[in-house]
């Protein structure tokens, strides 16, 4: 049996310090955009990076790569955002297996409408408490800890790992 190696008390202080971040952020998000606009972080996120699309429409693979989700979480989300109006789905032209999403004009007046609302927040929540070394540091780490959980490069956020840049 192998000696466990515990972490020592800096160590611990930061992984604390981070699990409390990993906790309380995405609540105060939803809770932002659950009072303001009726929408979750993820629904919020998933019209979000629909817009910044060519044509704002995704392959649903694509869209769940971008939104760091699975094809089955993702299904349930964009499901709900269908039934909203906000999105809607068709097959994809290229390839009868696929499925696209596209957002709707009214998927694109409410992420414009909640996008203010919600760079508030993130800038008051993180940015704002942040010098600009430690926004490129927090970017840096995060890109460390990506490369473990995330090592294909899968997702959005993992892009810029696979060129080699941080």
């Amino acid at each position: 049996m192998t000696e466990t190696n515990w972490l020592s008390e800096d160590e611990h202080v930061a992984w604390v310090r981070f699990t409390a971040v990993l906790e309380l952020l995405p609540s105060a998000l939803d809770l932002q955009l659950g009072a303001d606009e009726g929408l979750t972080h993820f629904d919020y996120f998933t019209l979000a990076m629909l817009s910044e699309a060519p044509g704002r429409v995704l392959r649903t693979s694509a869209l769940a790569a971008r939104t760091n989700a699975t094809l089955p979480r993702l299904s349930r989300v964009v499901s709900r955002l269908e039934a909203a109006g906000f999105v809607e789905r068709a097959p994809c032209p290229d390839d009868r297996r696929a499925t696209n999403v596209s957002l709707t004009e009214a998927g694109w007046k409410k992420v414009v409408h909640a996008a203010p609302g919600h760079l508030e927040v993130v800038r008051r929540l993180v940015i704002d408490q942040l010098t600009p070394e430690q926004v490129q540091q927090l970017s840096a780490i995060s890109g460390a800890m990506l490369q473990q959980l995330d090592p294909e490069g899968r997702m959005l956020a993992s892009e810029d790992l696979k060129r080699g840049s941080a």
